[in-house]
């Protein structure tokens, strides 16, 4: 197991000494030795997204370690909600939101190698996930969230014992401020959702999960929301293991869900110079990200795989949540951006495809849309 630096290549230890970012300033990725992948190497005996640990580099192998962090994460429903379209329920997580995926991942990692205190920046739903699993392992945290942050995340955070720093400002900011905050010490640890390799093991195990409850198959859509590019990039890391292991021999269209107010990565796939880009307020706050750190990462993916990107506008977010309401299902506004987008893509000519897309976090804990 060892980094490997996405822009130059170069190889480091995968340890907490190691350094955030390579001397060339690009973030490592996280590589090691994996068996193909089988449904008959799923361990049924577990449900939880550990059932998966075969597949999971470096936070699977030390039962003792991700039987004390989990907390039965993943292994979410899927619902219909259209004619060929499939909502997969990621907000039935212990946090309510998908990145319950990651943070098992990161954190069980953490533990396993002593980590005692780590830090954290987040919209919300990921400073709710790694502050829950850091108490889950007795591991001190505290979280930064801008000061646009749902005042209901914020309350949840606390209440898992974490410290928690409001800073001014934008998302972009607030990132900065915490970077500059673990630099200055040398007690903590950087358990970043975007920095940490770790946390993308939690969310490859969205894929490994659709492609066992689809009975070995996968549909020929997959919509998925793209802010920093957590779930992203862990569901083509899923989807080249896949490919590799002989279980598919295509990729599914992928579809990268942005808000028009904040759309970076649209517009650079779609080749346009972003010296002068601003992002503005939108309602989709989880996936206001205007400088994603991982830009190179998430471009070389969307060109490699032939990545789709949408960029929805703000009454249709408004009018997606509202609809999914009526049908039973109370997600935040950001995962309706998702099912404003599939209607977006199919009002385009193309479908209805059999698609599935994430309900990514829990409506109990957002803004309230009529007041935004």
């Amino acid at each position: 197991m060892y980094y490997q630096c996405v822009r130059c290549g170069s190889t480091a230890e995968a340890t907490p000494a190691t350094s955030i970012k390579c001397r060339c300033g690009g973030l490592w990725d996280l590589h090691g030795d994996l068996e193909p992948f089988a449904l008959d190497t799923v361990d049924s005996s577990q449900w939880s997204q550990f059932r998966y640990r075969a597949s999971m580099i470096g936070v699977g192998s030390d039962d003792s370690t991700w039987q004390r962090v989990s907390m039965g994460e993943g292994m979410t429903g899927l619902v219909s909600i259209d004619e060929g379209v499939l909502g997969k329920l990621e907000y039935a997580m212990p946090t309510l939101s998908f990145k319950d995926r990651g943070a098992a991942a990161l954190i069980t990692w953490c533990a396993s190698v002593g980590i005692t205190r780590v830090v954290q920046d987040s919209s919300g739903n990921a400073g709710c996930a790694i502050a829950a699993y850091a108490a889950r392992a007795g591991i001190e945290c505290e979280i930064f969230v801008p000061e646009a942050a749902s005042d209901k995340k914020i309350a949840m955070i606390e209440s898992f014992g974490a410290m928690v720093h409001i800073v001014k400002g934008s998302r972009d900011h607030c990132a900065d401020v915490a970077r500059t905050y673990v630099r200055e010490r040398d007690d903590a640890f950087y358990a970043s959702h975007v920095f940490s390799p770790f946390f993308y093991e939690g969310t490859k195990t969205y894929v490994y999960e659709i492609f066992e409850q689809c009975g070995g198959r996968l549909p020929e859509v997959l919509l998925i929301p793209v802010g920093n590019g957590t779930l992203l990039i862990g569901a083509v890391k899923a989807l080249e293991h896949l490919m590799t292991s002989g279980c598919i021999d295509h990729f599914p269209h992928i579809v990268a869900v942005q808000s028009e107010r904040c759309d970076p990565l649209r517009r650079m796939a779609a080749g346009e110079n972003l010296s002068d880009f601003h992002a503005t307020a939108t309602l989709a706050d989880g996936i206001a990200i205007a400088r994603p750190a991982r830009v190179e990462q998430i471009m070389r993916y969307a060109r490699a795989c032939s990545i789709e990107f949408l960029a929805v506008h703000e009454q249709d977010i408004v009018r997606a949540h509202s609809d999914l309401a009526h049908r039973g299902i109370y997600c935040e506004i950001t995962s309706a951006a998702n099912y404003a987008a599939y209607r977006q893509y199919v009002s385009s000519g193309r479908g209805p495809a059999s698609c599935i897309i994430p309900l990514c976090g829990s409506g109990v804990k957002d803004h309230d849309p009529a007041a935004g």
